[in-house]
This record gives structure tokens, C-alpha cells and sequence, in this order.
């Protein structure tokens, strides 16, 4: 079994907080990104928004488009508002020849204001879980018909945070939802990666790499601090530079022949975290960990 390494740009620069590498531009973004060794990195803030534009901007580089963010608001939406709210996001994709769309709940999420607490984040009631559950698989089967998979991402302060959300997610929603593994969310959320991978393998179709520092986080969690202002603390980094055994993580998904990319994606400030270096560090140690844990690492195409 093959995977692909890819990396997030928000090791250069933080769309949520612009302060944090707004003055780098794109070209040393993705210059970087291959010198570091990837086959591909997410989208960014900084992306040109349609494929005529950047289709050529990635081939000089030799890399591939991985995926893109896009946050939903099926809390409030109905499925015509959200297939119409996501459909450029989705041409682009597409187009672009992305498997999969990162797809978070956003309504109400605290993820990207300062001043509000983790304990603020929003958390569904039992009464709206079936219809949330309802409408996302109706939007992943839409997207699914235009050839990419709904990769579903629980993340810090919103309403699929912790370990027993994604496994009510995963419970109450048919196959056209798969599941994005976020290791330094869940952990941060106080989960078990090993464990998730372990019960939905079968559902996982991308995977985010980062790792946490444990001390960061318990402070973090002991003050109630925002999630911002944990990143800002350095509550995040690269594969190896952290806690997660990554080799652990990924072995879980050997056996449901998981074929898709691994990413690192580890907010932190480039004034303080040298991007490159960063980005050199989580290649060589994520690659380390998937073949210790049984996958090829695909070659980048040139």
C-alpha cells in the first residue's frame, strides 16, 4: 500500500491569524514545500480560486493540489443552501483533481476567535443530532456524485470536538461521509488517535499529521484558554517534534488499505518555527513513520 506526503501552508502562514506569516508570499510557499520533499499542499488563503489560474502555478512546481478547507453551516442550512454555499468551493476541487474536500461544522465553532474560551465551543443537543447527521450525508452524496469525498474534520471548538462525537458521527451517517483524522486535534480533544483509527478505519479518507506538546496542552486546558491563543503557545508542531506516535496511528490503517495522503498540518509562528526547517523535520520524520508502520511513500511526480 502507497501513500502520498503533502503538507498544509499554514506552516508559512495562518489564514485565521494574519499576523502569523501574512508577508510571506505563495511562490516561497510552494517553493519550499517541494524542496521539503512533498508530492502536494493543501489550499491556502493566498490560492488563486480557480483552476485556469492555478493549474500552472502548481505544475512549475511539481505538485499536486491535496485538498481545501471549507466550513459549513449545516447547524442553520438546509442541504440546497450548503450544495449552493459550497459549489465554487467544490468546481475548484474538482477540477483541480482532488479526492476529497476537508469539511468542518462551522456554525457557532470558537476556533477562530482569540477571546473565547474552549469551554464556549458549541455542542449539539440529542434531538439535533439525527437531522445534522441526515443533512450531511445527503452533502456528501452530492459530492461524492462529482467524484470527492466528504472528509469529515472534527476540530477544537466545534460540535464534533472529542472522541465520543466522531464516534456518534460516524454511527449515525452512511458510508459517503468519511472521516479527516486530525491526530493533534483528537489529542488535544483528549482522545486516542490509535483508537479512532482502530474503530473507523474503514471511514478514514484523509489524515492530518500534527503533533502536540503534552505540557502546552494541560496548561491550555487547565486556564481555558481560546484555541488560538494555544496555537500562539506553541501547543502544536510537526511529526516527531511532539508526543503522538505516529508509527502507532498509522498502522491501524494498513488493514483497511488506506491509500490516500498523509498531511502535515502544524499551526505555528514561522517568525518562531522556521517554515522549512519545520517542513524538512515533519517529511523525514512522517515518512519515517509510515514505513516503519508498513506503507511506500509515493514519489513526487516531476
Amino acid at each position: 500500500m502507497a501513500v502520498s506526503l503533502g503538507i498544509n501552508p499554514i506552516t508559512w502562514t495562518n489564514d485565521d491569524m494574519p499576523e502569523l506569516g501574512g508577508d510571506i508570499p505563495l511562490d516561497t510557499c510552494l517553493a519550499e514545500t517541494r524542496l521539503a520533499g512533498y508530492a502536494g499542499i493543501e489550499l491556502g488563503g493566498k490560492f488563486p480560486r480557480d483552476a485556469a489560474t492555478l493549474r500552472p502555478i502548481m505544475a512549475t512546481q511539481g505538485l499536486d493540489l491535496v485538498s481545501g478547507w471549507y466550513s459549513a453551516h449545516l447547524c442553520r442550512r438546509s442541504v440546497a443552501e450548503e450544495v449552493t454555499a459550497v459549489a465554487a468551493h467544490l468546481d475548484l476541487l474538482a477540477a483541480m483533481g482532488c479526492k476529497v474536500m476537508v469539511f468542518a461544522e462551522g456554525h457557532g465553532s470558537t476556533d477562530g476567535d482569540p477571546s473565547a474560551p474552549l469551554s464556549r465551543r458549541p455542542v449539539l443537543s440529542d434531538d439535533d443530532w439525527p437531522g445534522f447527521c441526515a443533512k450531511l450525508d445527503a452533502v456528501a452524496r452530492h459530492l461524492r456524485e462529482r467524484g470527492v469525498r466528504l472528509a469529515f474534520h472534527h476540530h477544537m471548538g466545534t460540535v464534533v470536538q472529542t472522541e465520543a462525537e466522531i464516534d456518534r458521527l460516524m454511527e449515525n451517517t452512511h458510508d459517503d461521509v468519511g472521516l479527516l483524522l486530525d491526530t493533534g486535534h483528537l489529542m488535544f480533544a483528549g482522545g486516542d488517535p490509535v483508537g479512532v483509527a482502530r474503530r473507523h478505519g474503514d471511514r478514514i479518507v484523509h489524515v492530518h499529521c500534527k503533533d502536540v506538546r503534552p505540557r502546552i496542552a494541560a496548561d491550555v486546558i487547565a486556564e481555558d484558554r481560546s484555541f488560538l491563543r494555544a496555537v500562539l503557545d506553541g501547543i502544536f508542531t510537526v511529526p516527531g517534534d511532539g508526543s503522538i506516535d505516529f508509527a502507532a496511528v498509522l498502522r491501524e490503517l494498513v488493514p483497511f488499505g488506506y491509500d490516500g495522503w498523509l498531511v502535515v498540518e502544524a499551526e505555528q509562528d514561522p517568525a518562531t518555527a522556521h517554515p522549512l526547517t519545520y517542513a524538512r523535520m515533519g517529511f523525514t520524520n512522517l515518512k519515517h513513520a509510515a514505513e516503519t508502520a508498513g506503507f511506500v511513500v509515493r514519489a513526487r511526480r516531476s
